[in-house]
């Protein structure tokens, strides 16, 4: 990763808490490629016929952000936290007008370590975003930490080093809520199926 835009995103992101108006558009610039990496990641997993588009992703969710609390932001790690949260709710909305309006049709849970693996491509195992969002929520409401650890490794694709720096807790602790937060998503993705 190009180490120019760390610093450039930690700046934009102080810069927009000074109340500057065009740092958030300079943000944009250079965070883009990353938000559309994280927009592909969750798009792995979708069907090829979804109609909503990576870019378009991205874009709504930049409008979402420009319209929140940038002061809230401590640093890149965190805004793209922030970013792959606001990306993780706007599908599953998507998805829960699609599913009311379809009665659910077309719908196959699969595991989130099965997703996480990559799966054998796209359209292949189709994730239940509206499920995963739903065990996310069940999930932080057991564990706020794994939760947080599940959406910075599986959504923005962090390593456990480097979620363990923005959680600042140890790898250790890292890998054991990693482990324990898969194995209870598993078991409640997985549920009636």
């Amino acid at each position: 990763m190009d180490p120019r835009p760390v610093g450039e995103v930690t700046r934009l992101l102080g810069e927009m808490r000074g109340g500057a108006s065009e740092a958030g558009s300079a943000l944009l610039a250079v965070v883009y490629g990353e938000l559309r990496a994280i927009a592909d990641n969750l798009f792995r997993h979708q069907p090829d016929r979804h109609t909503l588009q990576p870019t378009a992703l991205v874009h709504e969710a930049c409008v979402r952000l420009l319209d929140s609390d940038a002061a809230g932001w401590n640093d890149r790690k965190h805004f793209f936290a922030v970013a792959a949260r606001a990306m993780r709710q706007l599908l599953t909305d998507h998805a829960r007008a699609r599913r009311s309006a379809k009665r659910g049709a077309g719908w196959n849970a699969v595991t989130l370590a099965a997703a996480a693996a990559g799966g054998e491509g796209r359209g292949t195992d189709e994730l239940d975003l509206v499920a995963l969002d739903d065990a996310l929520e069940r999930l932080g409401e057991r564990s706020e930490r794994q939760r947080k650890i599940v959406e910075l490794r599986f959504l923005v694709g962090l390593t456990l080093e480097e979620i363990a720096d923005v959680l600042t807790v140890s790898v250790t602790t890292v890998k054991d809520d990693w482990r324990v937060a898969r194995a209870w998503l598993h078991r409640e993705l997985t549920r009636g199926t």
